[in-house]
């Protein structure tokens, strides 16, 4: 399945620590393995339907995943739910 990275998400990607970059990079990998049909989904994850095409995952406790399904996956944001309530207004 191909993916794409917004500049919203890229912007705030940068931001983290590395450790939680790598968390990032790692529950994103999950997800497209599930995708790909190469492996189950995991509970931890915590796949979420926001609305309509939106969706997010877990890559920490702290941060979620915002990405939304067009002919492809596209990855919007990372935040805290609260900073993913913020970019969800009007959406």
């Amino acid at each position: 399945m191909r993916y794409e990275f917004k500049t919203s998400f890229d912007r705030r990607f940068k931001k983290l620590s590395a450790t939680r970059q790598q968390k990032a990079y790692e529950a994103i990998d999950t997800l497209m393995n599930y995708f790909d049909g190469l492996a189950p989904l995991p509970k931890g994850l915590g796949l979420k339907n926001w609305k309509g095409d939106y969706w997010e995952i877990r890559s920490t406790l702290k941060d979620r995943i915002l990405f939304k399904f067009e002919d492809h996956i596209v990855f919007l944001f990372i935040g805290s739910l609260d900073e993913i309530r913020s970019f969800m207004k009007g959406k």
